[in-house]
């Protein structure tokens, strides 16, 4: 939350607007339900507002615009929530990766508003670059971490393909769930574990 104003002495200026974190809780969930309802295109901030049960200045006084406020939504979601753990071995970290991406994927708020948003940044450029670069680029980051700390306890080749391997840790869940609507059972999820660890090891 950002914080507001404050004098030299460290005291916040009379007038100075507090954002209370309630609120801007309340104005994050009334936007995923929103957008789960409508859509990113017929979003609007009235609605938002009003579900949110606070004003529309409550709003701009967070986010200059819609898409800065759904970025920032989505980011938090998909990007600041999820936990790569370090578990003390590469398959452990894998299978704990699999079991929170999946049960992210399986909530139907996550599928309405994905299916929504992937097809929303084909006609709006600008959206998808900062989706991109708040959400995509940062989970990827967490998943190097993960994959470096594997190369450092020797379980990992150096010279892995960093970049398949990220794509491998989040490619086949999506596909499983959201584009062949199977179900992603602990059974798949260990398989797809060894699978995953096997093929990053291959030479």
């Amino acid at each position: 939350m950002r914080k507001p104003p404050t004098s030299r002495t460290g005291r916040t200026p009379a007038g100075a607007a507090v954002l209370q974190e309630t609120v801007t809780t309340a104005i994050r969930r009334a936007t995923l339900a929103e957008m789960a309802r409508v859509g990113y295109a017929r979003l609007s901030m009235e609605a938002i507002a009003r579900r949110a049960g606070v004003g529309k200045a409550a709003i701009y006084r967070r986010w200059p615009s819609k898409a800065a406020l759904v970025v920032t939504v989505i980011s938090a979601v998909a990007a600041d929530d999820v936990v790569v753990p370090d578990t003390g071995t590469f398959r452990g970290d894998v299978h704990a990766v699999l079991i929170a991406n999946a049960a992210l994927l399986r909530r139907p708020m996550t599928q309405r508003i994905l299916a929504d948003l992937m097809a929303e940044t084909r006609r709006a450029p600008e959206l998808a670059a900062a989706l991109r670069s708040d959400v995509q680029d940062r989970r990827r980051a967490k998943g190097r971490d993960l994959l470096h700390r594997a190369i450092a306890r020797g379980e990992l080749r150096p010279d892995v393909d960093i970049d398949l391997a990220l794509d491998l840790l989040a490619a086949p869940l999506y596909w499983r769930i959201i584009t062949s609507r199977r179900p992603a059972t602990p059974e798949y999820l260990e398989t797809l574990t060894t699978m995953i660890v096997a093929a990053l090891n291959a030479r």
